[in-house]
């Protein structure tokens, strides 16, 4: 009877053991980027971010008890590799959700096998007006974004450029990609509501290295000032291309004239462009503080310079959401998580802005147009525009489902 009891106990012990191990399996998190190439000081930042959030959660607890693990992906910038990994992180990895991508060709290529798999995915820097659209006629939607859509920014360009610049002469200069073009389309749809029709149009493609043909024709047009939607590299022969013209307008653009590789490479020419922020790297805050803080210690940028704020802040804060709601469906069901992203039901303080019923099942959007303000460059790194909202800094910026673009400022 003894030696019967002994052999239950130990069978009982062994399942005990394996149920523990089972509970503390991580959830595992896809991180998909590009960390080589012309995207990868937005990629890398984003990363950075999440790796941040993800070492904070798990250091408090983890979520349900369990640590979060990253399975990091660098897509290149390239929508076939991005395909190649979203199977993988649903098939191979069994990921309960992704976060990241920053381009948006690479999200749309994506996105579409994780919307089939009913596993949510957070894109925290792609921009197009369309990626949480894409899905709009299915029941369900698993798209979810944390960055300002280009619905938001192409209407802030044009109201930077036409009304508080007072620039009548505008011309676009947008990459080839489904970034860029989707982009000029919302320039010129926010053109068009001001009564202004771009004296030039015009087009490149990445890695171009010289833009003379484009900027001549926006010379000759009588251009006053350029709006550009593309990524760093390109943007800075732009304004090398000017730079060598003798040929010098202001540069309005997407908020990606923050990117390191922009202004780096650009150097003098880079000086004065304009662009819409949800981020800039100031301490007025203590939670951006402390973020800034860990950032700068943990990687250790150049120049204490975060090479892409905006995409290490909505890559931190996308962690932080996700968290939110694991814990709130206290599961790693796709589904559950979804339904858990649509009805928060606790505040998320993020280092963009405080989350309070960020989405809903026909709102997936975390960020309104009252939220992001105008950057600059200036010296070397990206500053208020404009010192009324480097005042208002430190103030809370909330999600306004009826805010409308800025009021035009004289």
């Amino acid at each position: 009877m003894n030696i019967r009891f002994a052999k239950l106990a130990i069978a009982s012990a062994v399942l005990s053991v394996a149920g523990m191990a089972t509970a503390a399996e991580p959830i595992k998190i896809g991180v998909q980027g590009p960390f080589t190439g012309g995207s990868s000081s937005m990629g890398v930042s984003m990363r950075d971010g999440v790796r941040l959030a993800a070492e904070e959660i798990n250091k408090s607890g983890g979520v349900m008890g369990r640590k979060l693990q990253l399975v990091e992906r660098d897509d290149e910038a390239k929508n076939e590799r991005g395909v190649q990994i979203a199977q993988e992180l649903i098939n191979k990895e069994k990921v309960a959700a992704t976060v990241g991508y920053i381009n948006t060709g690479v999200s749309l290529a994506s996105q579409r096998f994780f919307q089939d798999a009913k596993i949510p995915v957070m894109n925290n820097v792609a921009t197009g007006s369309i990626v949480t659209q894409q899905f709009k006629d299915q029941p369900d939607n698993y798209i979810f974004r944390n960055a300002a859509a280009d619905s938001i920014q192409a209407p802030m360009i044009v109201e930077e450029a036409v009304t508080r610049r007072g620039f009548k002469k505008v011309a676009i200069l947008a990459d080839s990609t489904n970034y860029g073009q989707l982009g000029r389309e919302d320039l010129e749809k926010a053109l068009t509501a001001k009564g202004v029709k771009p004296v030039a149009v015009e087009k490149f493609n990445i890695k171009d290295v010289d833009m003379t043909a484009q900027l001549l024709k926006a010379k000759e047009a009588g251009a006053e000032v350029i709006l550009t939607y593309a990524i760093g590299p390109e943007l800075a022969q732009i304004a090398n291309g000017m730079t060598k013209l003798g040929w010098k307008v202001p540069m309005v653009g997407s908020w990606t004239l923050s990117m390191a590789n922009f202004i780096d490479n650009a150097g003098p020419g880079g000086e004065g462009a304009r662009m819409p922020q949800t981020f800039i790297q100031q301490a007025d805050t203590p939670k951006r503080k402390a973020f800034i803080d860990a950032y700068l210690k943990t990687f250790k940028p150049k120049n204490n310079r975060i090479d892409s704020p905006v995409s290490a802040a909505q890559g931190y804060d996308s962690v932080y959401l996700l968290a939110a709601a694991i814990k709130q469906a206290n599961s790693t069901d796709g589904p559950k998580i979804r339904e858990a992203l649509e009805n928060l039901n606790t505040k998320v303080e993020g280092v963009v802005t405080t989350y309070d019923k960020p989405f809903t099942k026909a709102d997936h959007e975390a960020i309104t147009a009252n939220i992001p303000v105008m950057g600059e460059v200036k010296s070397g790194k990206v500053v208020y525009a404009y010192a009324e909202d480097m005042k208002k800094g430190g103030d809370l910026r909330v999600k306004d489902a009826k805010a409308a673009a800025p009021a035009a400022k004289k």
